[in-house]
């Protein structure tokens, strides 16, 4: 009797649908948090040009979901580099807020579950870094 091989486990990042995907998500983030009034005081913790934002959180969300660790690999932490921010639970709120919207936008109705799960974890690292225990 011939057996079938066991499919091999998929990370988040392949689940998400790569690099790309994530860079979508990224995008529609700042996108939101440029555009929608709601993130004002979220926006305004943020330099002028988001491009080079938008490169490192694509970074870290590639090395983060189990693609490549090249963001990770060159030292970076993401808890480091935000703690002289002064993230108040208000600009945590807006943070996840656009976060939560731009990952259903661009993978909720594709894969619920995985969309969840992303938002469920940064969630919680967000509430550290908006008072909770900072490393």
């Amino acid at each position: 009797m011939t057996h079938a091989p066991e499919p091999r486990p998929t990370t988040p990042y392949e689940r998400l649908g790569g690099q790309a995907v994530l860079r979508t998500i990224v995008d529609r983030f700042y996108d939101l948090m440029d555009a929608d009034p709601a993130y004002a005081e979220l926006r305004a913790l943020h330099a002028a040009d988001l491009g080079p934002m938008r490169d490192s959180l694509t970074g870290f969300f590639t090395g983060w979901a189990g693609g490549p660790r090249d963001w990770f690999a060159s030292g970076k932490c993401v808890m480091s580099l935000h703690r002289p921010l002064p993230i108040t639970p208000q600009t945590a709120r807006q943070w996840i807020a656009a976060m939560h919207r731009a990952i259903d936008d661009v993978v909720g109705g594709r894969d619920p579950a995985i969309a969840a799960a992303m938002l469920d974890v940064l969630k919680q690292m967000v509430a550290g870094m908006a008072g909770g225990t900072r490393h």
